[in-house]
């Protein structure tokens, strides 16, 4: 079993200041608070002046606690006109505190309440990994580590700027302050990065020292006699952090569903200009098209890599969709509930168990048992099952216009135009129709076009499947009411334009019409979560949709920088990074049925691996995404030329 998420609880001590219980230790000193934080982080930093006239830096947290650090970072960047385009604020936090914590913590700082609401309106539910806030307009990404420092900085791949390293006291929090944690510190530190603490004890100036930093003492704030600075020594190389894939910052996309229009809009709000190729005449014309989708996570006893994936990118899709209703460009997508329906009781218990034994918050996941699910329901129900309040169901189309709405007129939308084939020549990437004539050119090209994409010549050795589904439309006055979206063998979401979607099928074949036997099939299915409620209904008299998903031999996507199969043959002891790969050409493939839940945090994560940002996701993650994942597994097996999984 995993260890839980164990959030904060907030106590005072003696005097009033902020305590914790758990450390038996101040979160700061009585005299402390945003001047605290001014002197010893910020000055201690060389900030502002460090970060002015750039394009981007990058701060680094070790405990983030109540955000004093943070939203005094974020005051003062606001306040500089010369302040870098972009700031990335990383930390880690292994107990967090909820948001409503941190509304009576904040009341203390009237002079940051502005920015400290802004925050928390954005807070994330408080569950394990890393969590993506975007701020200001997306100029601010604040990145948050829920989980254990050690193993949240081993998995970080970033070059930092500037370390604030404010953890609990070493005697009471030996764990923040250990060799292993800041020797991490030196790796992921970008040339000339600095660091500034309170802590001034000797291990830590030992380990700072061994770390790759040369250390001053200065004077502290208020009562503490000493803090402690740093600068990372001349000559220290950085250990293959991200950098930039091309100083042009022009890109094509090619292919405009979920996957296309989340990394065009991902790329464009960092200013890059976006071709966006499309062979139909308008977005979300394949399978991105169904008339409504699930919006859920995915929980496991293990918390194995898929349902950790998919819980990050639930969450960042909610709060994307979010924003994007704050400013006007709402897609229509409705927060109404999913409820999971057990498959047995022996799945039941195994729900509940999952449920209990990761201490999961009941903002994200609540286990009910038959009676409640069916109160829920409002119809009875074979089973219990696992109910998410935040997810329900989203329409593909309009999540695709509001990402093409969101990234303005960078994105110049080339609909009506199929690429046939894609040539490197000068350092460019050319799209070509099918008489050969160019459509567009960049050097940086994403191959975003689903089930179809593996007619590209540099996407034939790659293994997805297309696998054809068919949804079927009930209207809702055939059915029982329900107001939550309900899963079991297959899904039902509410009655979006009046009409229930049921689904969903899954075969081999490439028939583009709609089948009976599979609405019978879809029917089946729903008997199974509603049990009684089909009666009467006739598969011939309904409608749906059929689409093509593209599936990976191991349900997860494709996302980051394509391999070179024609290379060479790599050593079979060679890593996942030093394998070759096609210059400029990355994909976004392989979202299977979950596209609505993986493809915004995946076009965030493509973004930040063209920009050499900080990555939103753990590293073992983003290895398990990589398309690159399907030839070392070959190369391991003895077969580095045999496509497939």
């Amino acid at each position: 079993m995993v260890e839980p998420l164990i959030p904060a609880r907030p106590a005072r001590a003696a005097g009033g200041t902020l305590y914790s219980e758990t450390y038996a230790d101040v979160y700061h000193a009585a005299a402390g608070g945003p001047g605290q934080a001014r002197h010893v982080f910020l000055a201690g930093n060389g900030l502002p002046e460090r970060w002015r006239n750039r394009a981007r830096f990058v701060i680094l947290e070790t405990g983030f606690g109540t955000g004093l650090n943070f939203l005094s970072t974020w005051a003062a960047w606001q306040a500089d006109p010369d302040a870098c385009r972009y700031l990335h604020y990383l930390a880690v936090e292994k107990h967090p505190f909820s948001a409503d914590d941190l509304a009576r913590i904040h009341a203390g700082w009237p002079e940051l309440a502005g920015l400290a609401a802004r925050m928390r309106a954005a807070w994330p539910s408080l569950v394990p990994g890393y969590h993506r806030l975007d701020l200001d307009g997306g100029r601010l990404r604040l990145t948050l580590m829920f989980g254990d420092a050690e193993s949240c900085l081993k998995r970080l791949r970033a070059e930092v700027d500037a370390f604030y390293l404010d953890g609990f006291a070493p005697p009471r929090n030996p764990a923040m302050w250990s060799d292993p944690v800041l020797r991490r510190l030196g790796r992921l530190a970008a040339p000339d990065a600095t660091l500034a603490t309170w802590c001034v004890a000797g291990p830590v100036r030992e380990a700072l020292s061994r770390s790759g930093f040369e250390l001053e003492k200065r004077p502290g704030y208020a009562g503490k006699r000493e803090m402690l600075t740093g600068r990372l020594e001349a000559g220290h190389a950085p250990a293959g952090n991200p950098r930039p894939a091309a100083e042009v910052r022009h890109v094509l996309v090619i292919g405009a569903g979920l996957a296309g229009c989340a990394s065009a809009y991902s790329l464009a709000r960092r200013g890059w200009r976006v071709s966006l190729l499309e062979r139909h005449a308008e977005p979300a014309r394949e399978a991105s098209g169904n008339l409504a989708g699930i919006v859920r996570p995915l929980l496991s006893l293990d918390d194995n890599i898929a349902s950790r994936f998919t819980r990050a990118a639930f969450l960042h899709a909610l709060r994307t969709w979010r924003g994007f209703g704050a400013e006007g460009m709402a897609p229509r997508w409705d927060a109404c509930g999913v409820l999971q329906i057990a498959r047995d009781a022996a799945h039941a218990a195994h729900q509940h168990e999952v449920v209990a034994g990761h201490a999961y918050p009941a903002d994200y996941v609540r286990f009910l048992d038959r009676a409640e699910a069916a109160d829920r329901v409002s119809w009875p129900v074979a089973e219990g099952g696992w109910l998410f309040p935040g997810g329900g169901w989203a329409h593909p189309p309009s999540v695709c216009a509001a990402n093409l709405e969101a990234g303005g007129e960078r994105i110049s939308r080339l609909f009506g135009t199929h690429v046939a084939r894609l040539e490197r020549r000068d350092g460019l990437w050319h799209a070509l129709d099918p008489a050969g004539r160019e459509l567009a050119c960049a050097p940086v090209a994403i191959l975003a076009g689903g089930a179809w994409t593996a007619d590209l010549a540099q996407a034939a050795g790659l293994p997805l499947r297309r696998v054809r589904g068919q949804v079927s439309h009930i209207p809702a006055h055939h059915l029982p009411p329900f107001h939550l979206a309900l899963c079991r063998d297959g899904y039902a979401t509410p009655a979006p334009d009046g009409l229930v979607c049921a689904g969903a099928s899954y075969h081999f074949d490439d028939e583009p019409e709609p089948r009976p036997e599979d609405d019978l099939g879809n029917l089946a299915r729903l008997e199974l979560i509603l049990p009684g409620g089909t009666a009467g209904l006739n598969a011939l008299s309904l409608g749906g949709r059929v689409g093509f998903r593209a599936v990976p031999p191991d349900r997860l996507p494709l996302v980051g920088p394509l391999p070179d199969n024609s290379a060479g043959s790599p050593d079979r002891d060679t890593h996942l990074a030093s394998l070759p790969r096609q210059e400029g050409l990355f994909a976004l493939l392989g979202l299977a049925s979950r596209g609505l839940v993986w493809a915004q945090l995946a076009g965030e994560l493509l973004a930040s691996q063209l920009e050499g940002e900080p990555q939103p996701l753990e590293s073992d993650l983003v290895a398990a995404l990589d398309p690159a994942r399907f030839m070392l597994r070959r190369l391991r097996r003895g077969n580095p030329r045999r496509p497939g999984g």
